[in-house]
């Protein structure tokens, strides 16, 4: 699977660009089918950096790489994928939604 196509390669804002947006969106969802892993991207340095939503043993806010989500399997062997039916959602509304 191509995890991150050129439109939304152009969607998503440059590193840093969001830092004082109080509540910025999520342009992109990867995740782990066979694992409980969610990357949800806010913003991209346009080469291989992603500064978003992690949720997984934790939720936090950081860095994470496209060659990294490329690279890792779930305990069965599945790969990332990124979430084709994903829209573009803030923050707010995706913490909401894994805590319910």
């Amino acid at each position: 699977m191509n995890l991150l196509t050129d439109e939304i390669k152009h969607q998503l804002p440059p590193l840093y660009s969001t830092e004082n947006t109080p509540d910025p969106t999520a342009w992109v969802k990867f995740f782990t089918p066979d694992a409980s892993w969610t990357w949800y991207a806010t913003e991209f340095d346009g080469e291989d950096t992603f500064f978003g939503l992690v949720q997984g043993q934790d939720e936090e806010l950081g860095y994470f790489s496209l060659s990294e989500l490329q690279t890792l399997q779930g305990p069965f062997g599945l790969r990332v994928e990124r979430d084709l039916s994903f829209k573009p959602t803030p923050l707010s509304d995706l913490r909401t939604a894994a805590a319910a």
